[in-house]
């Protein structure tokens, strides 16, 4: 025998069960047979279970090749909410359903209705600062010629405490029931929409309830599409002789095509420049160009779906259009990623959208770098066909060819060449660096910084250059005039200073430019720390000196005391960190292999300097066909030899 208590957790689990199902597919000869087969799985009635067909059926030809449907059916959310509200499950539930419009003020309401015997109100407090329903004015609406008794009292109370958005007994009336309000319910054709026409009631008459109206509107066959608030709506507010929609066919809710979902602007003309924080538009900054690096998504195809079956209010079957599927085309590289609906970056590039395709182009065409294009930053490679005017930068992850001449601007190429065409005019604030090599005709006034080497053809004046291979000028007019330069193996050129020694010209060869000039810069640093600490030292010797007699010091002088003995200590630590570096840093430049020479065709003017391993060769006379070298300690010189990289072949991948 089983207890109260064993019978109340078989039922619990089992709701848990139930609850659980928030479908079922069922396969049945029609739409209607499948209905009700699924409502007796979710103990609801046929009208409240909404669908979508997996399969059409077919009746056949006399019965040949007959298919059954098969729908997937499920409860309508609006209707299981009800449900659940009614059961309690959502008793304690402050959330209020999406779309609801959620009033902050509103005066008291009440109604009046005769439903039957009975005089019925219902009574809506206020909402905010709205106006309490009037008790008087209720009892005037209550107190009708027909009216045979009513509880004063009784309204008083739900005049004040309200009736819960329900209508109750308050009286009773004299009733003839040949007064009483009479509905007709009228279906279109197309069965999609129903109307009530109600004619009002007679004195003595009843008004028609809520049940009367939903009952009314169920006899004529209608399954589904009534409108429960609308309904309420007009047993508050009835509007007579007039046809009054309270039902409405569930409308089918076709598919949607499928489409690509793009994560960069398809339309280049929709492309600005990039505003700052205040405002302000960098007109240099025209944000033209679009990178992406490889593995990066571009776009997302999102695929058709396949729409929602509708019923009309008799419940027959209203189809939805499933959406259309899209062949997505591709340009070149870029791909599908594994899930096949995913559009990535085969390699880095500049993404664009041409002739419907989304395409990655490694390289960026450009007529010139100005005001017209901006400055470029770019993750490829970049040809301008012309020039680079004043202020304008170009940046790239590969090769930068310009075919005209560059200004006062920043060319930077990561990991590939910048070739120039003409001559770079760096009025001191040009700026180049190369992942690679600079090839160019000629450069004046200009900041340098290559991984490889550096060749001209014709002059390289006034320049600041850090090579970690070679520089090389080798055409007939090719000299090194002014500046400095450093490479790690070879300096070569057909004249190198001026006549005159009007200007000075530096060579350094044979050392690592970048360890010599952090190597400078730390001796330069520990120059001024040792500076500061001597003056510390004195400083603190003179107070500690003064202390010993007199014995104390005023306390801003002990202050100061504590404040130099502090520095003293950081500026030791300081010493000691900046010896190891220094140290690490020589020990590098000794052990280089790389010997270094500086090797001129013509002529090498007095005044020029040239550092081979650190070791001094000034110029102090013309010197005609000379190669400069590191032998034993000492720098040497001897006859001209021709440079050891050959400058003929060009850049890489260039003729």
């Amino acid at each position: 025998m089983y207890s109260l208590d064993k019978i109340r957790e078989e039922l619990q689990r089992r709701l848990k069960l139930d609850n659980q199902i928030n479908s079922v597919e069922v396969n049945a000869d029609s739409v209607d047979e499948a209905l009700a087969d699924a409502s007796v799985q979710f103990d609801t009635k046929p009208q409240n279970l909404e669908f979508e067909v997996v399969e059409r059926g077919s009746n056949g030809f006399l019965g040949i090749g007959k298919k059954p449907w098969k729908l997937r059916i499920y409860p309508n959310p609006e209707v299981s909410k009800k449900q659940k509200k009614v059961s309690g499950d959502s008793l304690f539930s402050d959330e209020t359903s999406a779309g609801e419009e959620v009033i902050t003020q509103r005066d008291g309401l009440f109604y009046v209705r005769h439903f039957g015997d009975s005089i019925k109100l219902k009574v809506l407090l206020p909402i905010g600062d709205g106006l309490p329903v009037n008790e008087k004015e209720v009892i005037d609406a209550v107190q009708r010629p027909d009216t045979l008794e009513f509880d004063e009292k009784l309204i008083a109370k739900y005049v004040i405490n309200g009736t819960e958005n329900e209508y109750q007994t308050v009286g009773s009336y004299k009733h003839l029931a040949s007064a009483d309000s009479i509905v007709a319910v009228d279906i279109t054709r197309d069965e999609m929409h129903g109307n009530i026409i109600v004619d009002a009631p007679g004195m003595s008459g009843a008004d028609l309830s809520y049940e009367q109206i939903y009952n009314a509107v169920e006899a004529q066959g209608v399954r589904c599409g009534i409108n429960p608030e609308k309904i309420k709506e007009f047993v508050d507010n009835p509007v007579y002789s007039t046809p009054y929609e309270v039902a409405s066919a569930i409308l089918p809710e076709d598919g949607h095509d499928a489409y690509v979902q793009y994560n960069f602007e398809t339309d280049q003309n929709k492309l600005k420049a990039r505003e700052s924080e205040s405002g302000n538009v960098d007109f240099k900054e025209l944000n033209k160009i679009q990178n992406v690096v490889e593995g990066q998504v571009l776009a997302t195809k999102i695929p058709a779906t396949r729409g929602k079956g509708g019923k009309t209010l008799f419940g027959h079957y209203l189809e939805a259009k499933v959406g259309k599927d899209i062949n997505v085309q591709l340009g070149q590289n870029v791909k599908f990623d594994k899930d096949g609906v995913t559009i990535v970056a085969a390699i880095d590039g500049q993404v664009l959208f041409v002739n419907e395709k989304i395409t990655v182009e490694p390289l960026l065409m450009l007529d010139a770098v100005n005001i017209k294009s901006g400055n470029v930053k770019f993750v490829g490679s970049v040809i301008v066909k012309g020039s680079v005017e004043d202020g304008f930068d170009v940046k790239a992850s590969g090769t930068i060819d310009i075919g005209g001449s560059v200004g006062k601007c920043h060319i930077e190429s990561e990991n590939g060449d910048v070739i120039i065409h003409q001559g770079v005019f760096g009025k001191n604030e040009g700026e180049i660096k190369a992942g690679k090599s600079l090839w160019c005709k000629f450069v004046q006034e200009t900041k340098i910084e290559v991984e490889e080497n550096v060749i001209a053809t014709d002059s390289l004046m006034n320049c600041d250059i850090t090579a970690m291979k070679n520089i090389v000028a080798y055409g007939k007019k090719a000299q090194i005039t002014g500046g400095t330069l450093f490479a790690t193996e070879e300096i070569c050129a057909r004249t190198v200073g001026s006549p005159g020694g009007g200007t000075t010209t530096t060579l350094s060869v044979g050392v690592d430019p970048r360890a010599k000039k952090k190597l400078d810069d730390l001796l330069r640093e520990q120059a001024e720390v040792v500076k500061e600490l001597e003056n510390i030292e004195l400083d603190i010797q003179t107070l500690e000196n003064q202390k010993k007699i007199r014995k104390n010091l005023p306390k801003d002088k002990e202050e100061n005391l504590s404040k130099l003995m502090a520095r003293k200590g950081e500026i030791l630590t300081q010493c000691k960190e900046m010896n190891k570096e220094i140290d690490a840093l020589q020990t590098r430049l000794r052990e280089l292999k790389a010997v270094g020479k500086v090797k001129v065709e013509g002529t090498t003017y007095a005044g020029t300097k040239i550092y081979i391993r650190d070791v001094l060769d000034e110029v102090h006379a013309d010197v005609t066909g000379c190669t400069f070298y590191y032998e034993n300690a000492f720098a040497k010189r001897d006859k001209y030899e021709p440079p050891a990289l050959d400058v003929t072949k060009g850049p890489e991948g260039y003729n």
